[in-house]
């Protein structure tokens, strides 16, 4: 298949009214690109996580809107049509910078192909993780290998932070056990704990897209898309998601998320897990491990250790049976 990428070049003042026309158009999946740390941009969505900082370079004034449509639709035309003359009626209210639009074509059978240059099978314990284009090795128990193509959603197994959970894992599950996976993302965690003998798995992601990605992965390893409870929604401050998700039940909470989002989910976590039961915390930058540690402790959790891999922390810890 292929995509049309269009680019919007405008101003990040300017960046919520042309996001807000290309809304009004039908076109609800947009990037935006500027050179302005999350704190000082327009989009402030997701908050303020001094780990996901790139480095930006010099801001020249400058933003992107982008987004893509499949190549050769009927009506890709009218909505270009209805978008360039949007964009002339913005440029008369208001700054908007250039307002050009630059278009390029994307092929996702290349996308695919550039993946297979650097994605190999590697193994994290007793598991091994492979894309589906790889073959199982002949001495390698099937029952152990997790299946998984990159995709829309984050988790391939090979960030630090997967693999430290992933192996943490293996450690502390057993047999049986209720799981419970906080930002299940691409479903490899979920995954892992069905490989290794999980009774149950309930997962939650603030993107619906994430639930379709780990269903087709759940399927690509033998699972029927059921296999685990995935239900979309911010823990932290969703009432009726805590309500479903349900209270001191799990014998393992994952959490592979970001250290300020580990905080403010603490309580959640701590009520979902049963006594004696543990969370694998993940995700967390060096320099706030601290900071996670103490209100972990605070929270009624005993730590069990703590794993460095590269800048990332990774943390295990118990709640206290009382």
């Amino acid at each position: 298949m292929r995509w049309m990428k269009y680019s919007v070049e405008t101003i990040p003042e300017a960046v919520w009214a042309v996001s807000d026309l290309l809304y009004d158009l039908g076109i609800t999946s947009i990037e935006v690109e500027d050179h302005r740390p999350v704190l000082e941009s327009i989009d402030k969505e997701g908050g303020y996580y001094e780990e996901l900082q790139p480095d930006l370079g010099e801001d020249d004034g400058t933003a992107r809107v982008i987004f893509y449509l499949e190549e050769g639709l009927d009506s890709n035309d009218i909505l270009i049509d209805k978008l360039i003359h949007g964009l002339d009626s913005l440029t008369n209210r208001m700054e908007i910078g250039s307002g050009m639009l630059a278009v390029s074509i994307s092929d996702e059978a290349d996308w695919r192909d550039n993946w297979k240059e650097f994605f190999h099978p590697f193994t994290i314990g007793k598991l091994l993780v492979k894309p589906t284009w790889e073959s199982v090795p002949n001495d390698w128990d099937p029952q152990y290998v997790i299946d998984i193509d990159p995709g829309i959603s984050f988790g391939t197994g090979q960030h630090e932070t997967t693999r430290m959970c992933i192996e943490e894992l293996q450690q502390h599950i057993n047999e049986g056990d209720a799981v419970l996976d906080l930002g299940f993302g691409s479903g490899i965690l979920s995954i892992a704990a069905a490989k290794l003998g999980a009774g149950s798995i309930t997962g939650t992601d603030i993107d619906e897209d994430c639930r379709d990605t780990a269903v087709t992965n759940f399927e690509k390893n033998g699972y029927p898309g059921d296999r685990a409870r995935l239900l979309i929604g911010d823990l932290r401050n969703d009432d009726a998601l805590a309500k479903e998700v349900g209270q001191g039940c799990y014998d393992i909470v994952l959490a592979n998320i970001l250290a300020d989002i580990i905080i403010g989910m603490t309580d959640r976590i701590h009520a979902a897990l049963s006594p004696g039961g543990m969370l694998i915390a993940s995700g967390i930058i060096d320099f706030k491990e601290n900071e996670v540690l103490d209100k972990l402790t605070d929270r009624g959790f005993t730590i069990i250790e703590t794993n460095h891999l590269g800048e990332w922390s990774q943390i295990s810890a118990k709640k206290d049976i009382y």
